[in-house]
């Protein structure tokens, strides 16, 4: 979305949003918080506490965000089933992005995710975890080629 802002800007959303695994429901919300910024689809953070803790596993290793900090990674394992690295969170959020504390977010190329029932498209290049729903429009960052822009 090029009419997005950089720095990015966080705002809340109350549409229902799901993530399953294997037929079952890991994270059912009306409460998350989606983080818009330039060329990017938006990225959802759902609460922890509407997000089944029993499937989440944290992971080592932690990447940084030049504006919200180190994220942490965490596997989702459903029965027999691990999605590795399938959400990452902020455990302490810098300044602007504070409200990101206790929550979650989810690659959509990795686990099954909804916006009001609508199957969620995952951004190419998974890097930046964007969920495309037929309301947002391209072309977007991530793909290859597109690191330049």
């Amino acid at each position: 979305m090029w009419d997005y802002p950089r720095p990015p800007l966080l705002v809340g959303d109350d549409r229902r949003v799901t993530v399953t695994v294997d037929g079952r429901i890991v994270a059912d919300t009306r409460a998350a918080l989606r983080v818009l910024e330039t060329s990017h689809p938006p990225t959802y953070y759902l609460p922890r506490r509407d997000v089944r803790a029993e499937f989440l596993r944290p992971r080592p290793g932690r990447t940084h965000c030049e504006w919200k900090g180190a994220a942490s990674y965490w596997d989702v394992v459903v029965g027999g089933l691990v999605v590795p690295r399938a959400a990452w969170s902020y455990e302490e959020p810098l300044g602007p992005y504070e409200a990101l504390r206790g929550h979650l977010a989810f690659y959509p190329s990795a686990v099954g995710c909804a916006v009001d029932g609508e199957p969620v498209t995952a951004q190419d290049g998974d890097f930046y975890g964007g969920w495309i729903t037929r309301e947002i429009e391209g072309p977007f960052k991530g793909g290859p080629g597109t690191w330049g822009w």
